[in-house]
């Protein structure tokens, strides 16, 4: 059994197929421990969560699972206690089986936390927020932003306390569905190419670490890339309209008080909310961060 804390931050085990490998870390306060079954599972499973937190060795495991392939080599298979395995026809699938399963599970366990589907990002102690449909473009952005000085929290899923209005971190490898465009150089030697999803290792993102989090929340950005804008824009939103667009990418809405109207409501009143329409990726990023740069609120400290 290896802890991912004897490893290198990205780099998988080196084991030969049939033997087996327990990974165990941390995310919101869980620990979490996946039990692969072969070695090419394990490589992809720790390149994507080698950045979270380490668990203790004697820490009692809140959520178990057993990744690896089907008898007969037929894909793959995804366990959980207590549940009925999952089919994976491909490494692709079965990665975003775990995460899906995970995260779902960390939204039960952590109901009081407004759980948004959104990009986080901090600049100078504070955390931005960057959500949007799939494939609207907030992963390409928040690749762009790693390198214009803002750090890693995560790609998918922000954790968000409600009463310090601070965001969670959840640094799992970040994830694009395309290469971006060759402005800045791609990490090819350290890249996770799972077909229709590219995983970058968080070692691999420029700065090569993320924050730890939780970070006090700054402003929250809805992207949306349009390919026949020749500059990017923004537009500030009233509340009412954040409010609205909030509300689609909360993913536990109904673990709030008046299915989380008053949770979305509320965070939408208490930080400022913009549309951001991307256009070229090095534009897009330096107006970003000229925004960033130019609204730091009262630093607020975060539990």
């Amino acid at each position: 059994m290896t802890p991912i804390n004897s490893m290198p931050s990205w780099q998988a085990p080196r084991t030969p197929s049939g033997t087996q490998t327990a990974i165990r870390f941390q995310a919101l306060g869980q620990t979490v421990q996946v039990h692969c079954t072969d070695a090419a599972v394990a490589r992809v499973v720790v390149a994507n969560f080698a950045a979270l937190p380490a668990a203790a060795p004697h820490a009692r495991t809140d959520l178990a699972y057993e990744a690896g392939t089907a008898p007969q080599g037929s894909g793959y298979l995804l366990h959980r206690a207590g549940r009925e395995p999952l089919a994976a026809a491909s490494l692709c699938e079965l990665l975003f089986d775990l995460e899906k399963d995970l995260i779902i599970a960390l939204q039960w366990r952590r109901p009081e936390l407004l759980h948004l589907h959104a990009a986080a990002l901090e600049y100078a102690g504070q955390a931005w927020l960057l959500a949007g449909d799939s494939g609207a473009g907030k992963s390409t952005t928040t690749w762009g932003l790693l390198h214009q000085g803002f750090r890693y929290l995560s790609d998918e899923l922000s954790p968000v306390d409600l009463e310090s209005l601070c965001v969670h971190a959840y640094p799992h490898a970040l994830c694009l569905k395309r290469r971006p465009p060759a402005t800045w150089r791609f990490p090819e030697e350290q890249l996770v190419d799972l077909g229709r999803t590219l995983h970058v290792p968080v070692a691999a993102l420029p700065g090569g670490t993320a924050a730890t989090g939780p970070s006090p929340l700054a402003g929250l950005l809805f992207v949306r890339h349009d390919p026949a804008l020749r500059e990017p824009a923004l537009r500030p939103l009233h509340p009412a309209e954040a409010g609205a667009r909030l509300y689609v990418t909360t993913l536990n809405a109904l673990a709030h008080a008046r299915h989380g109207m008053d949770a979305v409501v509320g965070l939408a009143k208490s930080i400022p909310c913009w549309t951001l329409a991307a256009a070229d990726l090095g534009a897009t990023c330096a107006l970003v961060e000229e925004l960033a740069r130019g609204l730091q609120p009262a630093q607020r400290a975060c539990g």
